[in-house]
């Protein structure tokens, strides 16, 4: 699905710090649960593709992983910023919504 054809958006996000989850309600009536470390892990910045970004990101999921910063990048989707120094990642919206359709996240019809 091309990114400029992506209809669907976000209606609400919510950050869980403490559990590092990230919930997103999606305009379809998804309900998205993505782990930090699972958003850390599937980073496309051209640093993680390469491998050369600190702690390889596709390594493995690390649960210590949280976010420290949610960043709006207008309506193209969001920059995350991690606690691993780690912000040079932008996630197009398809992109995390694609994350939920491809078995990785949680998503809980409503």
């Amino acid at each position: 699905m091309a990114e400029e054809d992506f209809s669907i958006h976000v209606v609400a996000i919510i950050n869980h710090a403490h559990s590092g989850i990230l919930d997103l309600t999606w305009s379809d009536g998804r309900y998205q649960h993505l782990s930090h470390g699972l958003l850390r892990a599937r980073c496309k910045c051209a640093d993680c593709i390469a491998g050369t970004a600190k702690a390889n990101p596709r390594a493995q999921e690390d649960t210590d992983l949280r976010l420290t910063d949610i960043r709006s990048v207008g309506t193209y989707g969001l920059q995350l910023v991690f606690n691993d120094g780690h912000d040079r990642g932008i996630y197009p919206w398809a992109y995390l919504h694609e994350l939920g359709e491809t078995g990785l996240a949680s998503i809980t019809p409503r």
